[in-house]
Formats: structure tokens, sequence, C-alpha cells
């Protein structure tokens, strides 16, 4: 592999990993498993099993990443979870 190949991998991995922001929903005691699976699929466009895999994790380990991407894909999901009731914020 060519230095500049190399270089552009590199360059091309680091603004991913700067850029890259996480949507993170918190556990509560107040929405559903249902509420939350449906909220997933409706908002963030997860298949049902994705939906239900992440809404385990919330319950298990109090939170769970539940899409990656930029600001301006994520702020529109967080703040639509929010607007659900849900515990959502970008990391």
């Amino acid at each position: 592999m060519s230095t500049e190949v190399e270089l552009d991998e590199k360059v091309a991995f680091d603004k991913q990993t700067v850029y890259s922001k996480n949507l993170v929903i918190y556990n509560d005691e107040v929405n559903t498993f249902d509420y939350v699976i449906d909220s997933l699929v409706k908002v963030c466009k997860h298949e049902t099993v994705q939906a239900e895999q992440c809404t385990w994790i919330i319950h298990y380990n109090g939170k769970c990443a539940v899409k990656e991407g930029d600001m301006d894909d994520l702020l529109p999901m967080r703040r639509a979870l929010n607007e659900r009731g849900i515990d959502a914020k970008i990391h």
C-alpha cells in the first residue's frame, strides 16, 4: 500500500472518530418496553429485533447507544425521543 493511500485512510478514520457521535437512551421507571421499542422503530428506523435488543441493554445496563452518526442526523432523533418522554442524549 502506498504512503498516500495510508494517509488518506488515516485521515478518513480520524474524521470519523472526531465527528461521530452516539445517541444514548437512559433507563427510566416510566416507559414500557413496548413503548421504547416502538419509539426506536419509528424514530431511529430500527428493525424490531434491533429495537428489542437495545431495550434490554437499556434495562440491564442503564443506558444504550442506539445510533451513531453526526449531529445533523442525531439531533432530530434526540428531540423526537425526548418529546416522547424518553431520556436521550448525544455523546
